[in-house]
């Protein structure tokens, strides 16, 4: 029976955010045959989410490694043929999950889906335009719209990926932020993904989230420098051209 492994890496869990992604995923319905894993990876010197997720797998680090470290250790006790990022203080709509999960079967041969996602400010949701058609999205178009213009464009925090996939880029980047994009960028650029129209999460804004506009970001020229170095060697095909020292 295909399996479904939902990834959460949480640090410094606000207790009412945390609930409600935990009641989002105790709701989602999947399509027929489908079963759900809720793998929940805490990060910190001070673990304090055990009582936040029933119905989780959950493990604790024991130590801060950062949000990649701690993904990629979720993603390393993952059982299922596909894997779903969802941050503690986001929440899947009724239905979300099965629906993009759907489009694996609909676009075989794809290597990410992603549904639409609304903001979530204040606890009224607000709607993001997309700079790029939804459907199919052929390998490639990722990487030339964040060329263009500096952003990822996709939701990475909603992104469901063939679990083999993340494994064999190396899973989440290792830098201080922007972990899912230089992670994703790669992906998209080797293959075709697949953006659901319909809203199927919500992606909540707040200040004590990592990503808050209102934070400095000291590390966003070098994360920068790095995603687009990765982007370049993907393209020139560098890493099937690696031979082993000595060989010609």
């Amino acid at each position: 029976m295909p399996l479904l492994s939902v990834l959460t890496a949480v640090r410094n869990a606000i207790p009412e955010f945390f609930a409600e992604a935990a009641a989002s995923v105790a709701a989602q319905e999947l399509p027929a045959g489908w079963e759900l894993e809720w793998l929940v990876q805490e990060d910190g010197d001070d673990p304090a989410a055990s009582e936040l997720c029933p119905g989780a797998r959950y493990e604790a680090n024991g130590a801060q490694l950062g949000t990649a470290t701690t993904r990629n250790l979720a993603l390393s006790r993952a059982r299922g043929e596909l894997v779903a990022v969802l941050d503690y203080d986001d929440v899947l709509l009724p239905g979300g999950l099965g629906t993009v999960v759907n489009a694996f079967a609909e676009h075989p041969g794809i290597g990410w889906a992603v549904g639409q996602a609304d903001d979530l400010v204040d606890g009224v949701t607000v709607p993001y335009e997309l700079k790029y058609p939804c459907g199919l999205v052929t390998a490639g178009t990722i990487g030339k719209l964040y060329e263009e213009t500096g952003l990822c464009q996709v939701a990475c925090a909603g992104l469901v990926m063939p679990t083999e996939i993340v494994r064999a880029f190396g899973g989440w980047a290792a830098i201080p932020r922007a972990e899912d994009v230089g992670l994703f960028i790669a992906i998209s650029e080797v293959y075709d993904g697949y953006q659901e129209p319909a809203v199927t999460w919500a992606y909540r804004k707040h200040p004590a989230q990592t990503t808050h506009a209102g934070k400095e970001d000291r590390w966003g020229p070098h994360q920068d420098r790095f995603i687009r170095q990765r982007l370049d060697v993907v393209r020139a095909g560098v890493v099937n051209r690696c031979v082993r020292p000595g060989q010609v």
